[in-house]
Order: structure tokens, then sequence, then C-alpha cells
């Protein structure tokens, strides 16, 4: 895909000037980080396995640009930082993961763990090694992995994808040990259960499974929050933004999970 020219007002936003990269950036929580990136004033670059997305978000958005881009592919991965060469990129969302199965880990079987973990840890190892030298050149640079409460506290029948959130935890404090003293600020945002599609087919299959209605379903989880809700996608891209204003915050996984508890 053809990237426009930057024809911003200097004045357009706390993230003038900069340029992010946003992986899964085409749906979802990556799109609602890349609508709060460029609301903020950033250019963005997204990346995503399908393109349809990408498009429809880029022709939606100035300053968005969508490229086709599987993370957990080292090849693709390569061609991805190749194809922006010219940009200078001191913003990367690590967004992009799957749910993966959910069943006992007795009846997973090895491809579906490690489906989950190529994309969940494997898809930010490979990000970060494209693009981190460039920060650490330039003495400058943020990186955000998205992470999970999931990874912090038990999920029953879904150890891969806690396991995998947990990894990315534990490589974003590590990372920011080895990148942190040239002045690229790393670290992890581990969102609770956001309010979407897939929570609603999550209550409405609780609801088949016990018996009891839709709203029940949702009122017995929600209730185990401080808040008494889940957090929505506008929510953790303002939690990014913020993020990104802190400049002393590195190594730390900030938890938005309006008081979730396991």
């Amino acid at each position: 895909m053809q990237l426009m020219a930057d024809t911003r007002d200097a004045d357009a936003g706390p993230l003038a000037g900069r340029t992010a990269l946003v992986t899964g950036g085409g749906t979802g929580l990556g799109a609602a980080i890349t609508r709060a990136l460029h609301g903020a004033g950033a250019d963005v670059l997204i990346t995503g396995r399908r393109p349809e997305p990408l498009t429809a978000l880029s022709a939606e958005l100035e300053r968005v640009d969508g490229i086709v881009c599987d993370v957990a592919d080292p090849a693709a991965v390569g061609q991805l930082a190749a194809a922006v060469a010219d940009r200078e990129i001191s913003i990367v969302i690590n967004n992009a993961g799957i749910a993966g199965p959910v069943a006992p880990l007795t009846e997973i079987d090895v491809d579906a763990w490690d489906e989950v973990f190529d994309i969940n840890v494997r898809g930010v190892f490979l990000v970060c090694r494209a693009f981190l030298p460039g920060m650490v050149a330039r003495g400058t640079g943020d990186v955000i992995n998205l992470a999970s409460v999931s990874g912090k506290r038990p999920l029953v029948r879904r150890t891969p994808y806690c396991a995998s959130k947990m990894a990315v935890i534990g490589l974003t404090s590590t990372l920011a040990f080895e990148v942190g003293p040239a002045g690229v600020n790393v670290n992890s945002l581990s969102p609770g259960p956001v309010d979407g599609p897939r929570m609603d087919r999550n209550f409405r299959l609780e609801a088949e499974r016990s018996g009891r209605s839709y709203e029940e379903a949702v009122e017995t989880f929600v209730s185990r929050a401080a808040l008494g809700r889940m957090v929505t996608e506008t929510e953790v891209g303002a939690a990014v933004l913020a993020m990104l204003a802190m400049p002393g915050l590195c190594g730390a996984d900030i938890d938005l999970s309006a008081g979730m508890v396991a």
C-alpha cells in the first residue's frame, strides 16, 4: 500500500510528528488504539493478516496506512521493516494476538498451543527485534505490549492464552532493562475483559450452559469487578495514550480491568 505524505499542522496533538506501528490494528482493540493514536496526532501504520480491515480503517482515517503482515512469520516481519525503512517508527504497539483453544490442558493439541505462542509471544519478539534498533540508535522510543490480566490470574480451560500473556509480561520487564538505558521505554498493558462482541458471545454461551438469562450471566460476571462493569475498547486506547504521556514509565505492567478479581 502506498504511504501518504505528512500534511498535518504542527499543533495537531501531543503525538504530532511521531509515527506509531500497531500490530493487529485493523479491528477490535487494535482499531481502538489506532483511533486514539490518530486522535492524538500520530501517523499510524497498522498491520494484520487480513487486508480488508486494514483497507477500511486506512480509508476512514487520514495518516493511517495498512500493511498486511503475519507477525509470527520472520520473513513477513522483515519485509514489513523494509517497506517502512524510510519512516521513523518511534512507537510500537504489539497488539496482535489470538485467544486460542478453550479446553482442559490435557485436550489441547500441540499445534493449537504453538499457534497461540507463535502469534502472542513470538510476534512480539520479532516486531521488537525489527524495530528496536532504530529506537536505540535515536536514543528514544516507546514500546507497549498488550498482555492481559489473564496472564496473572487463573482462567480455567485457557492455559495457552494465560501462559502466553504471562510470557509477554516477562519479556516486557526484561526488555525494559536491555533498552531502557538507551532511552527506550518498554511497558505492558493488561486489560481485563473488554465489552464487545467476544464477551457478548461468551455471555450467551454461559447463559445456555447454566440455564440462566443473558442478563443474569452478565451480572454474575461484572459483579466481580470493583466498578461493576467491564472496560471498553475506548478506555484501552486512552490507557495507551496515558502510558505514552508518562516519560518515567518503564518496565511496568498496567492493570486495566475495572477492578476485576479472579
